[in-house]
């Protein structure tokens, strides 16, 4: 036959669909029946674009699908199912193409640039669009699937790019969006440090970053975040702030911990007496550190006795003092504090030593007297 043939009628013409059904499965070609007077030939390399060892990989007898006459020889048709697939897999692809549509793709091969795969015909994945961070190793993709997206298809080149790092980077968006409606200040939630910055902890809370500053890793003074957290690590945090604007979220850690004020009085009573460390020095007064990042205020008032125009003239940073307790507030974190209260009461307590001590010589005297005056009178 060349260019056309009437077989029971019918004229097939090359380029033609039919409907094929497989009637003999040999090891390199298919015999099927299209309802003509002559059967046709599938030859093994026209039954997939994947590689098939032997027909039975891709038929069973007796089953029936479309192909496409692809040569007329002397009673002989040559068909492609191969042929028929691509243009059916050609057309879904376009589709999902224009509708940016995700597909899923099943890794065959592993090759320098990237990974090929399988959308229904062979397509490619180049290395940069695998993830969305570097991959240095690409064979532990090998035979997976992948959830992806086209963006280049080339009917002419026969070519189809496509892209896991599309579909990934769409997916934490809306993992984003979701997560920014959902957060309000105040929720606590958990997260895992990814990266430690010398200002401070980012934490991911499930497809969004928010920034833990150094200053909110603790109540403790922190000069490097590495001496708190690790990457990797699961952590607790306080929304603080929530800027949907920005995209930025502030985080807690120190707020979910118990402060320094917490039962702060249980730990310092009225009139009790300590040692602190002069931390400032105000116009109004100074405060004084007595417990670990407790800072109490000594009114200019209770520094001294004697009247003073500013705390300087008899304090200054880092002296240790003595102090009493005038008042605690743990709910207001104040403390009340005296100086001139610890003097004034260490005065007295001089003052009554020296009092004892004039009164036990008086005594002493009066008796020696009394001793004298007995023999006196003898």
């Amino acid at each position: 036959m060349t260019g056309h043939e009437n077989l029971s009628e019918k004229v097939l013409n090359v380029g033609d669909e039919v409907t094929a059904t497989v009637v003999k499965l040999e090891e390199k070609q298919v015999v099927v029946n299209i309802g003509a007077k002559f059967d046709g030939i599938i030859p093994i390399s026209e039954l997939s674009h994947l590689h098939v060892e032997h027909t039975n990989e891709v038929l069973s007898e007796g089953d029936e699908f479309q192909a496409i006459v692809t040569k007329l020889e002397d009673e002989v048709i040559i068909l492609s199912k191969k042929a028929k697939d691509h243009k059916v897999v050609w057309e879904q692809l376009l589709k999902a193409y224009d509708n940016e549509e995700v597909l899923e793709a099943t890794v065959t091969e592993v090759v320098g640039a990237g990974l090929i795969v399988d959308v229904g015909i062979r397509g490619f994945i180049p290395a940069s669009h695998i993830e969305t961070f570097y991959v240095d190793d690409l064979e532990k993709y090998r035979g997976k699937q992948l959830s992806v997206k086209i963006i280049e298809i080339n009917d002419d080149r026969n070519r189809v790019i496509l892209s896991h790092k599309a579909v990934a980077e769409s997916e934490q968006d809306r993992k984003k969006e979701e997560l920014f409606n959902q957060l309000e200040v105040g929720n606590v939630v958990e997260g895992v440090v990814q990266r430690i910055a010398s200002f401070g902890v980012f934490v991911d809370l499930g497809g969004v970053d928010g920034l833990v500053h150094i200053s909110q890793l603790s109540h403790d003074h922190i000069e490097k975040a590495e001496d708190v957290v690790e990457v990797g690590q699961t952590v607790k945090v306080k929304v603080i702030t929530v800027d949907r604007d920005t995209e930025r979220i502030g985080l807690s850690i120190k707020d979910l911990q118990p402060g320094p004020w917490a039962g702060i009085e249980e730990q310092l009573n009225s009139g009790d007496i300590v040692e602190g460390t002069v931390k400032r020095l105000v116009n109004f007064g100074a405060f004084v550190e007595v417990l670990p990042q407790v800072e109490g205020l000594v009114h200019i008032s209770e520094i001294s006795k004697d009247h003073i125009g500013t705390p300087q003239e008899v304090l200054e940073v880092g002296q240790t003092v003595k102090v009493k307790v005038l008042d605690v507030s743990e709910k207001e974190q104040r403390i009340s504090l005296s100086i001139k209260e610890v003097e004034e009461a260490e005065e007295s307590k001089e003052m009554e030593k020296y009092q004892k001590e004039d009164d036990e010589s008086a005594f002493q005297i009066g008796d020696l007297i009394g001793d004298q005056l007995k023999d006196f009178n003898k």
